[in-house]
């Protein structure tokens, strides 16, 4: 079993989270991003999403207008959701024993329950309510906690592992499609 890790989450809480370009933007090295014929193993899939929403919770913080904030909200609150449900549904399943650190994904398991908890709250509310603008920076301040967790001390452990990313980059493409998809997005 892997040594506790409560000391290095808490040197990586302290550092800047790194981030990944999203699969969908070419490389700068002049080679295609990632397609359907070549997608993305999966921490590069998962790590394009955390990309992608942490831009969406900067421009959050920037708006004016009730519409848009209700627009982005919903957005943010989707992509979250549909996320949280890939890395639940195969993901995590597939990385704990290869990872051989329960407590790492133990603590994932309850941050997701806790933002889905947010994400609701926000779901029942509308731009504009009382608490609305700050429980959107509160849940990206907490999602900006996960992800470091996950991208400084799981991906690496994963990726030091026997896992076939790209084959779980595979089913993890194909059940954000499908859930998005039957969001109507």
């Amino acid at each position: 079993m892997a040594a506790p890790k409560s000391a290095s989450r808490k040197a990586a809480s302290s550092g800047a989270g790194k981030q990944s370009e999203p699969a969908s933007k070419a490389k700068g090295n002049g080679k295609p991003g990632p397609s359907a014929e070549h997608p993305a193993d999966a921490i590069k899939l998962l790590k394009a999403d955390h990309k992608e929403v942490k831009t969406w919770f900067e421009e959050y913080e920037k708006l004016e207008a009730k519409g848009d904030k209700q627009a982005l909200a919903d957005k943010i609150c989707l992509a979250l959701t549909v996320h949280a449900q890939i890395e639940e549904e195969i993901f995590y399943p597939a990385a704990r024993p290869a990872v051989d650190d329960d407590a790492l994904f133990d603590e994932a398991e309850v941050e997701h329950g806790s933002a889905k908890q947010l994400i609701a709250e926000i779901q029942a509310m509308k731009a504009g309510d009382r608490l609305f603008d700050a429980k959107v920076i509160v849940l990206g301040e907490y999602i900006d906690h996960h992800v470091e967790e996950e991208e400084e001390e799981m991906f690496p452990e994963a990726r030091d592992s026997d896992l076939d990313l790209k084959a779980l980059g595979v089913q993890l493409a194909a059940r954000k499609a499908e859930l998005m998809a039957a969001a109507g997005k």
